[in-house]
């Protein structure tokens, strides 16, 4: 069996969706002729903590865990915060935050501490790493970021071994919505982009997680770009799949920054409600993640603060179950620049709960053209009142008759299984 060393820094009982994409890998390669050996921290500041993903590893899996330092207590005391939220879960801010001191540690943290605050990492993991696959057989190495530090512990691998390496990247660097915000100085941004060129220059394969990405990888001098998508794993769907919520509940699981606050959409339900008899009566908002103040301030601005339960964070299985019982499923797109790339995991999940997406962003990305090709909802853009406001109502008749369904096709491609097939064919071509 061959052997590929994962390095990553997000690994059960970390939660959230940066788990999943490699411990659902992890979980199917041994059955191709791969085993995986995971480098991970062992004293990692997830954004959220999922003890129960911890069943999911493999019984005969190699887990290698070392200490991280990072400048977390550093950020504490700056900002009186217990984790650095808003990098982590793209700016998710508070109202009554100070302003100067989110700008200074903003700047500390951009332009200090580069690619990320896990840099104290790199050194450390790469002589221990050396070593280790000097004395142990290792085929293949793979790094997954965000955060890039684990691209340059891979990258300093390759320079001194020569082991193939693959680089996977679940979000963009200089190219994530949220870049521009980082309050870089010149000098900061040109390293960003040079260590980002080393990577994406210097790695055997890229592994990019949606078509757009995919060709800014390419034009940023990508040798070989590959696009695998996320996906879903059907033994993590709930047994019965066809127990409905009993009121017309409309669900967002995943965090909302500000760039995601549709607003039109809370106008949209707020117009429905003023205008169609009973509506109110029936609605719930489930919003399942952080959100950001603004977003509490459009439902309260909108009235529709009764209508909605939050919940920040709920384990991955309970979060699965409350997708399939949903009447609608709820898709926010970034409002950002990068919008037609953005490729989220929990939209793969989405497809396999089978039930009606109403997703709010470009009509002509990725998330676009999969919806178009599966059957499996409906997109509508930034600014489309009407449109949206009447897909609602189309659903909401659909409800009272108790019709509302959705036969999607097409989504069989996007399982975990047969996505684990596809990474194994660039493994593979890599190798060899």
């Amino acid at each position: 069996m061959k052997k590929v060393l994962i390095i990553t820094y997000y690994w059960p009982p970390s939660g959230g969706s940066q788990v999943l994409r490699w411990l659902k890998f992890s979980k199917y390669l041994p059955g191709f002729g791969w085993e995986p050996i995971i480098y991970t921290p062992e004293n990692a500041e997830p954004q959220e903590t999922d003890t129960s993903l911890m069943k999911e590893i493999p019984d005969k899996i190699t887990v290698i865990k070392r200490p991280i330092w990072e400048p977390y207590r550093f950020y504490r005391i700056l900002d009186k915060k217990r984790k650095d939220e808003r990098i982590s879960t793209a700016f998710i801010s508070e109202k009554k935050s100070n302003i100067i001191i989110d700008k200074a540690s903003n700047f500390i943290r951009s332009n200090f501490f580069i690619p990320d605050a896990r840099k104290f990492w790199i050194k450390p993991s790469f002589r221990f790493l050396k070593k280790y696959i000097k004395n142990n057989t290792v085929d293949l190495i793979v790094s997954s970021g965000p955060p890039h530090s684990m691209h340059i512990i891979a990258f300093l691998l390759k320079r001194n071994l020569n082991t193939p390496w693959i680089a996977d990247f679940r979000d963009p660097w200089t190219n994530i919505d949220y870049y521009k915000n980082l309050l870089l100085t010149y000098w900061a941004d040109k390293k960003h982009h040079r260590l980002e060129k080393k990577v994406l220059t210097t790695a055997d394969y890229i592994l990019a997680i949606g078509p757009t990405m995919n060709e800014e990888f390419i034009k940023a001098g990508a040798k070989r770009v590959k696009t695998l998508t996320n996906g879903y794993d059907d033994y993590d769907l709930p047994a019965d799949k066809s127990k409905y919520d009993r009121k017309f509940s409309i669900t967002h699981v995943g965090s909302i920054p500000k760039s995601r606050n549709a607003e039109i959409l809370w106008k949209a339900l707020s117009d429905l409600i003023k205008t169609q008899k009973g509506f109110g009566d029936n609605l719930q908002i489930n919003l399942i993640g952080k959100v950001d103040y603004s977003v509490t301030d459009s439902l309260n601005k909108y009235s529709l603060i009764n209508f909605t339960t939050q919940h920040k964070y709920i384990p991955h299985l309970q979060a699965l179950e409350r997708m399939s019982m949903s009447q609608v499923l709820l898709l926010l797109i970034n409002n950002t620049q990068n919008a037609k790339g953005i490729l989220t995991n929990k939209f793969f999940e989405y497809l396999s709960a089978k039930r009606p997406i109403l997703a709010i962003g470009p009509s002509s990305g990725d998330i676009a053209n999969i919806l178009a090709s599966t059957k499996a909802g409906k997109i509508f853009e930034f600014n489309d009142l009407d449109n949206i406001r009447e897909n609602i109502l189309s659903y909401y008749h659909l409800y009272l008759m108790n019709k509302l369904e959705i036969n999607s096709v097409n989504i069989d491609k996007y399982s975990r299984f047969n996505i684990t097939k596809e990474l194994v064919k660039t493994f593979q071509e890599v190798i060899n």
